[in-house]
C-alpha cells in the first residue's frame, strides 16, 4: 500500500534502538525545507522533540530555510532563535565544513531531499561532509529519501580534471541513486575511512509504475512534494532537471522568473519554438519519446530576458502518456540545443560567466563535466549516434559500478 513508505527520518524517530544509538552524543543535522517527517514536521523540530541532543545544524545551497532564490547567492551562519544552536552555512564563506564546524557534533545526520542529478549540489555537500568526517573522526548517518527521478541513468561521465561543486566525481548527469546509496559509493570510490550508516527507507519501490502501489516512478504517491530548493517546485521538474539544468549554461531562459522554472527546454524572445520542435523530431525522433511537449509563452519577471515575451517548449513528464523508461531528459535537452544551432547557426547560445565560481571554463562545460556535449552541438556534421554512443557506454559502465551499492 502507498502508506507503507517510510523515509529515513521517520524510521529513525520510530526506532527506540536507533535513538538509543545516538544516546547523549552531540548530533548535527544537515537539512533544508524539504527535510520533514511524514506529518510535515521539520526534522530539526522532530529530532529535538524526540530527545535527540541536537547541538548544531547545517544548511546547504539555498540555505536551511531555502530562502536564497538563485545560484551563487550565499547564506551566512546564524544562531537559531528558538533552540539557541549554531546554524552553519555550507554555501557561504565555505562549501566544505571547517574544523570548527565539525567540532560542534559527534554524529552528523544528513537529511537532504535530492533530485537524482549530479549537478544538484547536495550530492557534493554529502561528499565534502564524508571527507571531513573521515579527517576528524566523526560519524555520518544518511536519513535516506527517494530519488524522485527513479533508477534510470543518463549522460556522459564527468571527465577527470573537470570536478567542481556541481561535479563531485565521475558519475553521469542522472545517477539513479538515493543519497544513502551515493554515500556508499563515495566511501568506496574515494577510499574513505569513515563511520557511515544509512537509515534506509521502508517500502520504497524506485520505479514502480503503478501509482496505486508504494511509488510512482520514484516519488511515493503518499508523500507531499516540498521544494528542496526554490526552483524545484514539482516532481515534473525533478524528472526534467537532468536535462533542463543545462539551460543555466546558455543565454536561453530556463523559466526562472516564472511559476514553472526548469520545466522548459528553453525560452527566448527570438526563437520560434514550434520550428525547434519540428527540427527536433526530424533530427532524432527517438529522443523525444516518453514525454509530452508543447509550445507556450512566458514573460520572466526577473533573470534572463526579464520583461520580454519568450516563446518556449514546455515539458510534461506526467500524466497517462508519460513513459518513465523512454523519457531521456539529458538527450532531449541536447537535441533542443542542436535544433536551435541548426536553425540559427550564429545564435549566441553559450553563456560565458563564472558558473559556480569556475573561472576558466564555459558554464556549459562545467555543467556537463567536460566539453563533449557542447562540441557535439556546435559540430554541423555530428549525428545523434555520435552523442548517443559515448553516453550509452558511460551509462552502462556506471550501472555496473554502482550495482553493489543499491539498497532497494
Amino acid at each position: 500500500m502507498a502508506n507503507s513508505v517510510q523515509f529515513g527520518i521517520d524510521r529513525l524517530l520510530a526506532s527506540p534502538d536507533l535513538i538509543a544509538q545516538l544516546g547523549d552524543r552531540r548530533v548535527a543535522l544537515v537539512a533544508h525545507p524539504a527535510s520533514v517527517t511524514a506529518d510535515l514536521t521539520h526534522s530539526l523540530d522532530a529530532l529535538i522533540a524526540a530527545g535527540v541532543n541536537v547541538s548544531s545544524a547545517f544548511g546547504p545551497q539555498h540555505g536551511l530555510k531555502g530562502d536564497k532564490q538563485d545560484n551563487m547567492v550565499e547564506t551566512a551562519d546564524e544562531m537559531d532563535a528558538q533552540y539557541g544552536i549554531p546554524i552553519f552555512s555550507l554555501y557561504g564563506e565555505v562549501r566544505r565544513p571547517t574544523g570548527q564546524m565539525m567540532s560542534s557534533a559527534d554524529v552528523f545526520l544528513f537529511d537532504l531531499q535530492d533530485l537524482g542529478c549530479r549537478i544538484y549540489t547536495f550530492v557534493t555537500t554529502l561528499l565534502y561532509l564524508l571527507e571531513e568526517a573521515a579527517k576528524h573522526g566523526k560519524e555520518v548517518w544518511v536519513l535516506d529519501r527517494p530519488n524522485p527521478a527513479g533508477r534510470p541513468v543518463e549522460g556522459t561521465l564527468l571527465v577527470p580534471g573537470h570536478e567542481s561543486f556541481v561535479g563531485a566525481a565521475p558519475m553521469p548527469m542522472r545517477h539513479g541513486l538515493t543519497m544513502g546509496e551515493m554515500g556508499h559509493w563515495f566511501v568506496e570510490h574515494f577510499d574513505l575511512d569513515v563511520s557511515y550508516k544509512v537509515v534506509a527507507m521502508e517500502g520504497w519501490q524506485p520505479d514502480a509504475g503503478d501509482r496505486s502501489v508504494a511509488s510512482g516512478f520514484g516519488w511515493p504517491a503518499s508523500r507531499i512534494w516540498i521544494n528542496p530548493s526554490p526552483n524545484a517546485a514539482s516532481v515534473n521538474m525533478a524528472r526534467c532537471y537532468a536535462g533542463t539544468v543545462m539551460l543555466e549554461g546558455t543565454t536561453l531562459s530556463e523559466g526562472r522568473g516564472t511559476t514553472r522554472p526548469l520545466e522548459v527546454l528553453f525560452g527566448a524572445p527570438d526563437i520560434d519554438a514550434k520550428a525547434v520542435a519540428t527540427e527536433m523530431f526530424a533530427f532524432a525522433p527517438d529522443w523525444c519519446s516518453g514525454v509530452r511537449m508543447r509550445d507556450c509563452w512566458f514573460e520572466p519577471t526577473f533573470h534572463k530576458h526579464a520583461g520580454k515575451l519568450c516563446n518556449a517548449l514546455m515539458l510534461h513528464a506526467e500524466g497517462p502518456d508519460y513513459d518513465h523508461d523512454a523519457f531521456k531528459p539529458w538527450r532531449m535537452q541536447a537535441l533542443a540545443f542542436k535544433a536551435i544551432r541548426r536553425l540559427y547557426p550564429d545564435y549566441d547560445l553559450w553563456r560565458d560567466f563564472p558558473y559556480e565560481y569556475e573561472l576558466d571554463r564555459l558554464a556549459i562545460d562545467v555543467i556537463n563535466g567536460g566539453p563533449a556535449l557542447r562540441e557535439w552541438v556546435d559540430n554541423p556534421d555530428a549525428s545523434p549516434h555520435d552523442l548517443d554512443n559515448g553516453a550509452s557506454h558511460d551509462e552502462a559502465a556506471w550501472v555496473q559500478t554502482v550495482r553493489q551499492h543499491l539498497l532497494y
